[in-house]
């Protein structure tokens, strides 16, 4: 069983306190938001920050339980797709920098503060999710197929943004409803000069993501012990 000082070490190592200081400062703008209005016009950002979070818990576990003992394939390979389809919803919050509007109702660089942050967090949430992720790919098959890895996943976070933003599905749709996606995907993907929005987004959004991934090269990195570790595990 694992005793605090290690799980606080595990927490310390992943970037978990600075993820939480960050949350609790865009909630804290959010709720200041609200009460400086008195309406709850940003409130639904209190969901979109709750499901940046869930691919990295995901991605927490996934490392947790690793380091206990070397995950079964279809355990791996299972919570990897639940994580791989939540994903982009981390990334999808520097999105919602398109609602700053010129409110009467709240100064406008509050909004401005406000927003950023919540884009900001989404953006560290991503970041530090994949990097756990990436550890564990790399200790299976090496770190040129990691980074093949990262580009695929950032690729397709690109273009996960493109679905929540313009399509508006979600990500439970992609798990549990893959055929209507796909019918709704599929002739756009084939058809891009007439759909230009689709590659734009993609396109933008996953050099955003690459770009903030390798400028933050330690954010839930394993630590140099902990990696010889994992690389032990058989």
């Amino acid at each position: 069983m694992p005793t605090l000082h290690s799980l606080h070490r595990v927490l310390l190592q992943r970037s978990f306190y600075p993820l939480l200081l960050a949350t609790a400062l865009s909630s804290a703008l959010l709720l200041g938001r609200v009460r400086l209005s008195g309406t709850p016009g940003y409130i639904f950002l209190f969901w979109n920050i709750f499901l940046a979070w869930v691919p990295y818990l995901i991605s927490l576990a996934m490392t947790a339980l690793h380091q206990q003992a070397p995950l079964r394939r279809w355990t791996l390979a299972l919570l990897g797709a639940i994580w791989f389809c939540f994903l982009p919803n981390a990334p999808y919050l520097i999105t919602d920098l398109m609602h700053l509007r010129h409110n009467a109702d709240a100064p406008l660089i509050y909004d401005v503060g406000m927003l950023a942050s919540v884009a900001w967090t989404g953006t560290f949430l991503a970041v530090a999710s994949l990097r756990m992720v990436q550890t564990l790919v790399r200790r299976a098959y090496g770190a040129a197929i990691s980074w093949l890895f990262v580009l695929m996943v950032v690729g397709c976070s690109g273009f996960g943004i493109y679905l929540g933003r313009v399509l508006r599905w979600n990500s439970w749709d992609v798990l549990m409803n893959p055929r209507a996606v796909l019918a709704d995907v599929l002739p756009r993907a084939f058809n891009p000069l007439d759909h230009p929005e689709l590659p734009g987004i993609t396109i933008i959004f996953a050099a955003i993501f690459l770009i903030c991934y390798s400028t933050f090269p330690n954010a839930g990195a394993a630590s140099a012990a902990e990696q010889t570790g994992l690389n032990r595990l058989d």
